[in-house]
């Protein structure tokens, strides 16, 4: 358990160093905030009474080494999907709901079959967490979950609008979040 959970959090740390660092020189855009604004605070009253009355620490840490096993290649898949999503999307990225200024359709690399595929790499990495160390991960991936799917929604939205023709038939063409499914 020791090793799987240090990869997991060298993974994570290495991940979020990355991201930082790839968000400069990305197009400039606004973040739609007030849409999502109630969405963000009731996640984040939620994250904090979650916090404050340690409502989940009875969920114990995973002892299973298959279960590690399989968690750790959820996770490792999670992060490489994030980070490939990232690379085609390259100056377009933004954080989620956010309009950039000139943007581009990018339909290349994962976005061949995932409209939203850097949300789906990341909600697979926390779920591969969860089964590897500890399912009190899986709350804040199905939090997070929702907020994604809530932002991909909004971002839809504003494809179409930028985007009236090549849009819609991108939409019937991939899945929102999982490949073939959803």
């Amino acid at each position: 358990m020791k090793v799987v959970g240090g990869v997991i959090l060298v993974g994570w740390a290495l991940f979020w160093v990355y991201w930082l660092l790839a968000s400069f020189g990305v197009k400039q855009g606004t973040v739609a905030w007030r849409r999502g604004a109630l969405v963000r605070l009731v996640i984040l009253i939620a994250a904090v009474v979650v916090l404050r009355t340690r409502a989940l620490r009875g969920l114990g840490v995973n002892r299973d080494p298959w279960l590690e096993g399989v968690g750790l290649v959820l996770f490792l898949l999670g992060l490489a999907l994030a980070v490939w999503a990232r690379l085609n999307i390259g100056r377009n990225w933004g954080m989620p709901m956010t309009h950039k200024a000139d943007p581009e359709l990018v339909t290349t690399g994962p976005y061949r079959t995932i409209r939203h595929p850097i949300y789906s790499g990341v909600l697979l990495a926390m779920i591969g967490t969860g089964v590897a160390v500890s399912l009190y991960w899986l709350v804040p991936a199905a939090v997070l979950g929702g907020y994604f799917v809530y932002s991909a929604v909004m971002e839809e939205r504003y494809l179409t609008e930028r985007f009236p023709d090549a849009y819609p038939e991108y939409q019937r063409s991939t899945k929102m979040l999982i490949p073939f499914v959803l």
